[in-house]
């Protein structure tokens, strides 16, 4: 999976690689799809949520910079995968799930691999994690109408925020945006299809 799908698509970052030899995807995945864990494909979780295919994880990650010192928020838990990626590459991750059933699953499957420095909140991460803040670096594993305001308030001075932001085409592109001295700049990584982000700034039904 590293050699063939990331590797050489250009993320070479050795934390990062490292970090996703180290994490068993399978255990993120239901049974069904297990024979498919570490095919270059999003796979559904269940409640209409999925987890991303590994190139994609790697390159978000990749463009967050990190050197293990790091506060990190996550938005959208998911299988906790992402999550299980970050928990090796920083020093605190705070991820917020909207549904109750995906918290509760990947919280555990976390404390089973004892990734303590990972902290799963349940709400609506569009508002981000107040509590927490100021975060070194966001990252958002479903895609907004555009890059929610609390977000960029809870991003620390020099932070960094990875989040897919919809085009209006029908697909939505990937966005890394840099904070320093309270200027924001925005770079676009790639185009790719998530699904939405719900609550207060994310997709209206």
């Amino acid at each position: 999976m590293v050699d063939e799908q990331i590797w050489w698509r250009g993320v070479r970052d050795e934390r990062v690689l490292a970090a996703i030899l180290d994490v068993p995807r399978h255990l993120f995945v239901p049974l069904p799809a297990r024979e498919a864990s570490y095919c270059d494909t999003p796979l559904a979780i269940g409640h209409g949520q999925t987890i991303s295919q590994p190139y994609i994880v790697a390159l978000m990650t990749s463009a967050l910079e990190l050197h293990g010192g790091e506060r990190v928020l996550e938005v959208g838990t998911g299988s906790g995968y992402q999550a299980a990626i970050l928990a090796h590459l920083a020093r605190e991750i705070h991820t917020v799930e909207l549904l109750p059933q995906l918290a509760e699953r990947a919280q555990r499957l976390l404390a089973r691999l004892r990734l303590e420095n990972v902290v799963v909140h349940l709400g609506d991460g569009s508002l981000g994690w107040k509590q927490a803040a100021p975060f070194d670096a966001i990252i958002v594993t479903a895609a907004a109408p555009s890059v929610p305001a609390p977000l960029l308030a809870q991003l620390g001075d020099r932070g960094r925020l990875v989040i897919p932001v919809a085009s209006g085409n029908g697909y939505q592109l990937l966005t890394l945006v840099r904070c320093q001295e309270g200027r924001t700049s925005e770079q676009v990584l790639a185009s790719v299809a998530f699904v939405p982000l719900r609550g207060q700034f994310g997709v209206k039904r």
